[in-house]
């Protein structure tokens, strides 16, 4: 339990500082000054920061740093998430030519959006980094074979499972490679398909977890559907692959496109369906849940957690531009009606909005987590 919350703090940070990353390059780019540039959050531990031409201080605790220095880099006691405070980011000091409040509407937009573009960075890097070091991918479209990659490890695997099937009832799980079905080795899809459905009552498959090879006894059903006897999995052919870098990084785009669109179509399929009221057939993770699968990834294997980070990393790309207040998207909204209307938003009024979008936010979150913790103990 501790490693999984040490490592889902880690991942957590890493994807919180690659947001606020975004945000404090976009700004020191356009000439905006930035206080500090915070990693978790208050009281501060430490900080350092530059007083005078190449002579860097540090100081701990919340001793008084010095007027007119550059800018503060703190490591604070919190250690989750992470901050950037960016002068006149809430409207003030709109005199000073080095202010948020004081940029024209297309500078303080790429502010904003440079903490989602980095997300989206730091997914491509993730899923490039899997690439060289290699995964198990389907060999169903076999032109990725006919690049300058490295294969190994061919073999059916099992990437899905139904509920309350026959297959999970024997115990068989995810990534399991099927070698055997009663004896017979199989070498495709087809063959698993074949062999079950001329099994008697039982099957005994033979599978490769982690290295070691077991035996499993399982019970088809007949299915109408298929008119054929069935387990309730989903396989498909697969093989270890590993990318030359410069493939890694251009496949990796590629392949980071088609996780954000499917994130896309997902994310509004899911919202179509709340709004008609059609059962919906995803189902929303908060911190415990999200903490809960880190976990799960980080048993499996360093790839599995990369990949799965790169995941998340998207999807807080995704959710933080939406159009709702308190995210970046709902701040693009406001600049958006300044453009319109030809002057700013009263300060007042979109502090309003941001505090009340915050505030659903946060009840979104304990809903979901206390979801997250009755089906952790169920």
């Amino acid at each position: 339990m501790i490693i999984t919350i040490l490592i889902f703090v880690a991942v957590l940070s890493l994807l919180v500082f690659f947001h606020e990353a975004g945000h404090f390059f976009a700004a020191r780019k356009l000439g905006i000054k930035v206080d500090e540039f915070g990693l978790g959050f208050p009281p501060r531990f430490f900080c350092f920061y530059k007083s005078a031409p190449k002579k860097w201080k540090i100081k701990f605790g919340r001793k008084k740093i010095e007027d007119n220095i550059d800018v503060i880099y703190s490591i604070n006691s919190i250690p989750i998430g992470g901050f950037v405070k960016i002068k006149g980011e809430n409207g003030q000091d709109a005199q000073d030519s080095d202010s948020f409040a004081a940029q024209k509407t297309w500078k303080r937009a790429i502010v904003i959006s440079a903490g989602v573009f980095m997300n989206i960075v730091l997914a491509w890097i993730l899923i490039s980094i899997g690439l060289m070091f290699g995964s198990y991918q389907s060999l169903t479209d076999q032109s990725v074979l006919s690049k300058n990659v490295k294969t190994s490890e061919e073999r059916v695997r099992v990437f899905q499972i139904s509920e309350n099937s026959p297959a999970a009832e024997a115990g068989l799980k995810m990534s399991d490679a099927i070698l055997k079905v009663n004896g017979v080795s199989v070498a495709s899809e087809s063959d698993v398909q074949n062999f079950i459905n001329e099994s008697g009552d039982e099957a005994v498959v033979t599978i490769e977890r982690l290295g070691e090879t077991k035996e499993l006894v399982i019970k088809p059903e007949f299915n109408e559907e298929l008119n054929r006897k069935t387990i309730g999995i989903a396989i498909s052919y697969t093989a270890f692959i590993k990318y030359p870098w410069y493939l890694a990084l251009v496949e990796g785009v590629k392949v980071t496109g088609q996780f954000l669109w499917l994130i896309i179509y997902t994310f509004f399929d899911f919202l179509k369906g709340l709004v008609v009221g059609q059962p919906v057939s995803v189902e929303v993770a908060g911190p415990v849940g999200i903490a809960n699968l880190t976990g799960q990834m980080a048993r499996m294997g360093f790839i599995y957690l990369i990949q799965f980070t790169a995941l998340l990393s998207l999807n807080l790309a995704v959710i933080n531009f939406l159009p709702f207040p308190a995210l970046d998207g709902g701040r693009l909204v406001f600049l958006l009606i300044e453009k319109i209307k030809g002057s700013p938003v009263k300060q007042e009024v979109e502090a309003v909005f941001h505090n009340v979008g915050f505030l659903l936010l946060m009840l979104l979150i304990v809903w979901v987590t206390f979801k997250d913790i009755v089906g952790l103990f169920n």
